[in-house]
């Protein structure tokens, strides 16, 4: 029998609701799959009525309300906001874990870390790609850079969030510092919720 587990999110907006939604779940089957402890059922990530950067009390009313039904929180906020995700997870006051997922710069960057899934969209222009995958920690707009690197063919760049999500290679994105950040944190907290 397997036990489940349940991630929450509480997001700034849409677009990082769709990619993170998607790799947290994929990020916390991987880091389960071996587990020693348990078989355990990795659930989508449910995704929090609020925006993180709405007001203190609506975010930490919606991690509250996420935490009735899930067993891991995430709180998202882009680096010029992480003050807030940081005094989320501080004043939580609840029993779940509390994660702060803070790229250093914008989620958009994350999604520039894998070459090779670009290389897989027609009409991508991978040029604009860093040499490796830390080094999207170092571009300083990297929606502009997403939207250059983006096919071209009519669609929004917006469309592209979940086909990266899906298959972003994990193991480079974990290349990326802040990435390993709350990947460690989360496994910390997996090995407290007795799931590792």
């Amino acid at each position: 029998m397997s036990r489940p587990l349940v991630p929450g999110l509480i997001a700034e907006g849409e677009t990082d609701e769709v990619f993170l939604g998607v790799v947290i779940s994929r990020q916390l089957r991987e880091l389960t799959a071996q587990s020693s402890r348990c078989a355990v059922d990795v659930e989508s990530t449910e995704v929090g009525a609020c925006r993180s950067i709405y007001d203190h009390g609506r975010t930490t009313g919606a991690l509250r309300e996420l935490a009735s039904d899930c067993h891991l929180l995430f709180v998202h906020n882009d680096h010029r906001e992480r003050d807030k995700a940081d005094r989320a997870v501080r004043d939580s006051g609840l029993p779940t874990p509390v994660i702060a997922l803070v790229p250093v710069q914008e989620t958009e960057a994350w999604l520039l870390a894998d070459a090779g899934v670009w290389r897989r969209l027609s009409g991508s222009d991978q040029g604009r790609l860093p040499a490796r995958p830390r080094d999207v920690e170092k571009i300083s707009d990297p929606k502009r850079v997403l939207a250059e690197v983006a096919p071209r063919r009519g669609k929004p760049v917006r469309d592209y969030f979940e086909y990266i999500a899906r298959n972003i290679d994990l193991d480079v994105l974990a290349q990326v510092p802040a990435y390993a950040d709350w990947v460690a944190e989360a496994t910390n907290a997996l090995k407290g919720l007795g799931y590792l």
